[in-house]
């Protein structure tokens, strides 16, 4: 097990998945200070009830499922805020947390082994196809790969890359991001995405 400082989102991050941050809260800039001078990543955990910035006395529920971050690119145009560019890792579960200085987050996590790699079913093949038109829109809107919201490679003959991508796109319930995010069957979770799919006509 091993003991991570925890950034709590009301959006999930997914493994391969990109996550942008504007980091100015005093409880994540040294933890961010911290994570690059040492190359280490942080954990991203899903904020089942409270706010992303912190009011006093605020209650703040975390999921028990969360993703390691790694940050592939940063700026700090002012000395309080940092703009970062992060990819998703490993997922974990939470085994305990607790809320120290500042209000900032830590957590004894147990790494959870990678989906294995599972083609994609003709079945549930029209969520690929509505991934594949998303992306192919955004590049002909002009979207350059650091402002897409999905990384390449793009694996859309692999099951679980395309339940993650929409997992982090549509936009579900905090309660189900974590519940889907903790599920081990890769076709299970694109089952679940391309029925939330069709039932909301994009298929």
């Amino acid at each position: 097990m091993a003991r991570l400082p925890l950034f709590p989102l009301s959006n999930a991050l997914f493994p391969d998945g990109v996550l942008h941050l504007r980091v100015f809260e005093i409880r994540y800039l040294d933890m961010i200070k911290r994570c690059l001078e040492d190359g280490q990543p942080f954990g991203v955990v899903i904020l089942l009830a409270g706010q992303e910035v912190r009011k006093p006395d605020s209650l703040e529920v975390l999921a028990p499922v969360g993703t390691l971050a790694r940050i592939e690119h940063w700026q700090q145009p002012v000395a309080a805020l940092y703009e970062l560019r992060c990819r998703g890792g490993e997922r974990f579960d939470l085994a305990d947390c607790e809320r120290g200085r500042y209000g900032l987050w830590t957590g004894q996590t147990q790494a959870i082994a990678a989906d294995p790699v599972v083609a994609v079913p003709d079945a549930l093949r029209g969520a690929v196809s509505a991934l594949g038109r998303l992306i192919a829109g955004l590049q002909q809107q002009g979207y350059g790969p650091a402002e897409m919201p999905v990384a390449a490679p793009y694996r859309l003959e692999e099951a679980a890359w395309v339940a993650d991508r929409w997992c982090e796109l549509l936009p579900l319930a905090a309660a189900d991001k974590a519940r889907l995010l903790a599920l081990r069957d890769p076709l299970a979770r694109l089952r679940e995405v391309n029925g939330e799919l069709a039932a909301r006509g994009l298929l």
